[in-house]
């Protein structure tokens, strides 16, 4: 059984054929995906989604690239989600210094309410980080210091895995571990623990090396999982078994309500 900790289920690409896409998903034995909630229109639409099948599971969170339109208006609703319990986690929100769609202090100031929204609430987060490792490492050190992470879509050096492991976070690994030039990124894979990793298909992007080009959706994890076997010298049970069971203990997917 397989576990998608990160698609964007209700995103405009694919909310339309999201039924055939979750038929799908469970003909390839992925039972739990987590689905990123990124605008009001996005959750509303997973809160609805949840109602129909019980094993998505919602998150929600601006990201870095549209908090300067978005991250005002879309934070109470995320609090209101919260107090709802609603969700099994906070994001994505983090850092992104390679596009910087949205100016570096509001990304910091906006990373520094969700560390405090899922401090109150006893909720993890989920990162989205890309050239800025550094900073979110001294923020995550002063204000989140100690609480739980996931670096979804991990793409880092060798050394920034090693900063994510030792503030106790957790890695997800997405289909560019499979693409022809992504041998740095397996090398990495190599040196995180297969208890700290998660897999992800960050659906409809990012499609794995035999579907680039198309929408990504949660089935095409089978090809992720066993490309990370085959570095690992893992079985593809063996990666799909415990990377489920991070999913489980980060997510805590059973104490949602």
């Amino acid at each position: 059984m397989y576990t998608d900790s990160h698609a964007h289920l209700t995103s405009n690409q694919v909310i339309a054929q999201v039924d055939q896409i979750l038929e799908r998903a469970l003909l390839a034995k992925v039972t739990k995906v987590v689905n990123i909630c990124t605008d009001e229109e996005t959750l509303r639409e997973g809160l609805k989604l949840k109602k129909l099948y019980p094993w998505i599971y919602n998150t929600a969170a601006t990201t870095p690239h549209d908090v300067e339109d978005e991250g005002e208006s879309f934070f109470p609703i995320v609090e209101r989600a919260v107090a709802d319990k609603a969700l099994v986690a906070l994001g994505e929100t983090g850092l992104d210094y390679f596009y910087e769609h949205s100016n570096r202090a509001l990304q910091q100031t906006f990373l520094l309410k969700y560390f405090d929204l899922g401090l109150k609430a006893r909720l993890p987060v989920i990162f989205h980080c890309r050239d800025a490792f550094s900073d979110l490492f001294s923020l995550a050190d002063a204000h989140y210091k100690g609480a739980p992470g996931l670096l979804h879509c991990f793409t880092g050096t060798v050394d920034e895995a090693r900063g994510v492991l030792d503030r106790g976070w957790y890695l997800s690994l997405s289909g560019i571990i499979t693409f022809k030039k992504s041998e740095a990124l397996r090398e990495v894979a190599k040196f995180v623990p297969l208890d700290r990793l998660l897999i992800e298909t960050d659906t409809p992007y990012l499609a794995p090396q035999s579907h680039r080009g198309k929408l990504n959706e949660p089935s095409f994890i089978l090809e992720t999982a066993a490309c990370l076997a085959a570095v690992l010298g893992k079985s593809v049970e063996e990666v799909a078994e415990m990377t489920s069971l991070n999913a489980e203990k980060f997510f805590s997917f059973s104490k949602l309500i």
